[in-house]
């Protein structure tokens, strides 16, 4: 049996922070989908489409790994690809409470699926993508905080793609 595990998020955009949680949780788990929401909410600088293009080209190197996007609840999405963990990231105490109402409501509403947090490393611990975003808008230098894949897709955007 394959112990697929769903690691959602806005991926808006991937960072290295991001890639790192993606690797670690490939020495636990046989597969790895990548979901990419669609978000309303967050208002996302990238559209759904060029998240997940950003997302694919990060991972394109990494076995059993696949990329999707979603518009519905995680649980749900989980169920569709019988995956029965949910990874989140974990970079400060500061996420922890927000991350743990989010698994205990997911595992209120489907309690065969767990939530298994990881940690990046700490050279990545600080980076999110909103501090990417923020970088971005003022053209400011984000090499050391994506993957080289993903900087090169953004470098060919142009500046009002990015406002």
């Amino acid at each position: 049996m394959n112990r697929i595990a769903l690691y959602p998020g806005t991926f808006d955009p991937i960072t290295n922070g991001h890639y790192d949680i993606i690797e670690r949780a490939l020495r636990l788990f046989d597969e790895v989908i990548v979901a990419v929401a669609i978000s309303h909410d967050k208002k996302p600088m990238f559209t759904l489409n060029e998240r997940i293009e950003m997302t694919k080209e990060a991972v394109k190197n990494l076995g059993n790994v696949r990329v999707v996007g979603f518009d519905n609840l995680t649980v749900e999405l989980a169920k569709t690809h019988d995956a029965s963990i949910i990874i989140r990231g974990l970079r400060a105490v500061s996420d922890f409470e927000y991350e743990l109402q989010l698994g205990y409501l997911n595992n209120s509403l489907d309690d065969t699926i767990e939530t298994v947090y990881l940690m990046p490393k700490l050279k990545h611990a600080f980076i999110s993508s909103s501090i990417v975003r923020n970088l971005l808008k003022f053209n400011g230098k984000t090499e050391h905080l994506l993957p080289k894949e993903v900087q090169k897709i953004i470098g060919s955007m142009t500046s009002c793609t990015l406002q």
